[in-house]
């Protein structure tokens, strides 16, 4: 299989998956996207974009390949931010990204796609954003939005500060200093991280939402594998990331309403199949507006709704013919299940799978 910038460990759980899928459909179960006749498709589908979606996107590119072998994906985790900018250049067929394209990117003249025709947001995938810490001895940290707005704003400075204390009775909180790490890229998460916080705790989050960490303060890395490789390494660190890369980390509880409430994906999922679409979109943009204030049992609206950013037409039709070809099976039962198993994203709800598959079937 040809899968490009994506680690060897997850490369070979993929085509373990895809095996097993296969061996399934052999012994008498529903067939498989994944295990159907090979297609006529062919060439070189190319995209950059969301770390968030890299475990998923190396499973789908598998899968996609296994069932159109002449068909060879290329996926490259620089991030949200880059993957649109890459998008818009030419430099890929498509982006993957944590954020729907902005109002002054949709104005932009996007040069893989046909005179005249924009991107449109394809949603396909739906993970929690965990609050994910290193503190040791600290098990089961509870935290309100309030409270997560202090510590990434710098406000909150001590793992011992009554506000946290105030949350966590019994926990033994150390009087050390919170390392703060977030991204230092264009970053999707970033984005839905603040979103969340500018809704919830508007009082302390003095920031507007923004795709680029907007405080100095704490530690800086790149990527969804950075801010873990980062937070892993620094005792008393705190972090948000995509649940899919937080392995090894301990993940808070969120409050949501009057509960403190255990991250899960079925929560986010829930979130998002409660939000609206976006107004003043094109006919085919699916751009989610995400409900920041849910507060339903289970909630847990600290989720990112991440994109295929697409050509409405292509200048080149061939590409075209893969983009739609890949994203219909991205959105397929077995692709979004293959994604949950692998980097524990919520597979998209029914209706809005099918959405994305009439959307993706106008691509031309």
């Amino acid at each position: 299989m040809k899968l490009k910038r994506l680690g060897a460990p997850l490369a070979i759980l993929a085509a373990a998956a895809i095996s097993l899928t296969a061996c399934a459909s052999n012994e008498g179960s529903t067939p498989s996207t994944t295990s159907a006749a090979p297609s006529n498709l062919s060439g070189t589908l190319n995209g950059i974009g969301s770390s968030a979606q890299g475990a998923a996107q190396t499973v789908w590119a598998a899968g996609f390949q296994e069932a159109n072998p002449k068909v060879t994906v290329n996926y490259d985790p620089q991030g949200s931010g880059a993957g649109r900018k890459s998008f818009i250049s030419g430099a890929a067929d498509f982006a993957g990204s944590d954020a729907a394209l902005k109002t002054e990117e949709l104005a932009s003249d996007f040069a893989g796609c046909a005179a005249g025709s924009k991107g449109i947001d394809l949603p396909v995938y739906i993970s929690p954003i965990a609050i994910a810490y290193n503190v040791d001895g600290v098990k089961d940290l509870k935290l309100d939005a309030a409270t997560i707005a202090g510590i990434f704003s710098g406000k909150i400075t001590t793992w011992d500060d009554a506000k946290i204390k105030d949350q966590n009775s019994g926990a033994t909180l150390p009087s050390a200093p919170i390392t703060v790490v977030h991204r230092s890229d264009d970053s999707g998460t970033t984005q839905n991280f603040t979103e969340y916080l500018a809704a919830n705790a508007a009082d302390v989050w003095t920031a507007p939402a923004s795709q680029t960490f907007p405080f100095q303060v704490g530690d800086a890395a790149k990527g969804t594998s950075g801010v873990a490789d980062a937070t892993k390494n620094a005792k008393n660190s705190i972090t948000y990331i995509d649940e899919s890369g937080s392995a090894g980390l301990s993940i808070a509880q969120l409050k949501v309403g009057d509960t403190y409430t255990k991250l899960s994906a079925d929560g986010a999922a829930a979130v998002v199949a409660a939000s609206p679409i976006a107004d003043s979109r094109e006919a085919n943009d699916l751009a989610i507006a995400i409900d920041r204030k849910a507060d339903k049992k289970g909630d847990w609206p600290l989720v990112l709704v991440s994109y295929i950013i697409a050509c409405q037409e292509y200048k080149d039709s061939a590409k075209a013919d893969l983009v739609k070809g890949y994203v219909d099976y991205i959105v397929s039962a077995d692709a979004q299940k293959a994604a949950a198993e692998q980097a524990g994203s919520a597979p998209l709800a029914t209706d809005l799978a099918a959405k994305v598959s009439k959307a993706a079937a106008t691509i031309k």
